[in-house]
């Protein structure tokens, strides 16, 4: 279930926003639209992959902020690294992260996703946007989105899922892969994963869908 969170998480900055637009209606307003999108097309893309890939890099991409986000992923390799190797890495990251989770976003339900009030500053350059899901047993669990204003409107860099950052979770999981082997296995490594199919999310005690867990 977390990997259809996050699948969904990213996918929500997919459609242009107005540079007027509050937060919360930037994400609203696209989870309907990318509802629309996927309901169109869903068996379709159910059974082609590479179909569900290039839909998503076609509408995610304009809107999210990959730089931004691998350069928080990386935080002081970042600064170290050339610009050659940031690159490198920022597109190695995106696709590999696009493929891990890609399939989960076919399973996202509008009718079970809520925007809460917005109770930030839209004036200030990054805020966060948050929602909340309804999971298959009923229980309810929090997605916030961390969002960076740009010239086009604005653009997604985070997700937090029951308060957990997917930045600093890769940014962890980065720095001790980096320290052990060097950022340009790490680059490769991802490299490999963007070709392969995405391996089984290991399962979370905690998520009601889990093998073996019950379910209400």
């Amino acid at each position: 279930m977390k990997q259809i969170l996050l699948a969904a998480a990213f996918a929500l900055a997919a459609l242009p926003a107005l540079a007027q637009q509050a937060p919360d209606e930037f994400v609203r307003e696209t989870a309907e639209l990318l509802d629309q999108k996927l309901q169109a097309r869903k068996e379709e893309l159910a059974a082609d992959r590479e179909a569900l890939y290039a839909l998503i890099d076609e509408i995610l991409l304009p809107r999210f902020d990959r730089r931004y986000a691998a350069q928080l992923v990386l935080g002081r390799h970042w600064r170290s690294a050339s610009e050659e190797q940031r690159q490198q890495f920022i597109d190695a990251f995106y696709h590999a992260m696009l493929r891990r989770y890609a399939e989960g976003l076919l399973e996202f339900d509008l009718g079970k996703f809520e925007v809460l009030p917005y109770r930030g500053d839209p004036s200030e350059p990054r805020t966060m946007v948050r929602t909340t899901v309804e999971l298959e047993d009923g229980t309810t669990v929090p997605v916030d989105y961390g969002l960076v204003k740009r010239d086009s409107g604005w653009q997604m860099f985070d997700v937090r899922i029951e308060g957990i950052s997917y930045v600093r979770r890769f940014r962890t999981e980065f720095n001790s892969e980096i320290q052990a082997t060097g950022l340009d296995a790490v680059i490769e490594r991802l490299q490999k994963e963007a070709q392969q199919a995405p391996p089984p999310e290991p399962e979370d005690p905690r998520d009601p869908t889990a093998t073996g867990a019950e379910s209400g």
